[in-house]
């Protein structure tokens, strides 16, 4: 799983903003993601649930003229657990 945290470029909200609004922004190649929006849009998050990190690459890829990324690999507490245990046990 993974969190990809977008930030609007400068003067590039509206043109995203229009982009957005006409496409929806589809990720069709990921198991499941969902969509989350800071008050005011100008930055925001997509929890990302996918086994090839090159469909992420790929739709940052596709809005990179608007948009700066920042994606980090999450883990559930069921997931980590485990790991952490693997240091601390």
């Amino acid at each position: 799983m993974y969190i990809m945290h977008w930030s609007f470029k400068t003067g590039f909200h509206e043109k995203a903003a229009r982009k957005f609004l006409a496409t929806g922004a589809p990720l069709p190649a990921m198991k499941s993601w969902q969509r989350f929006h800071a008050p005011g849009s100008i930055e925001g998050w997509i929890l990302v649930e996918t086994d090839n990190p090159g469909d992420l690459y790929e739709h940052a890829a596709e809005w990179a003229e608007y948009l700066d990324w920042e994606v980090t690999p999450v883990f559930t507490d069921e997931q980590a657990g485990p790991l952490i245990a693997k240091v601390y046990t």
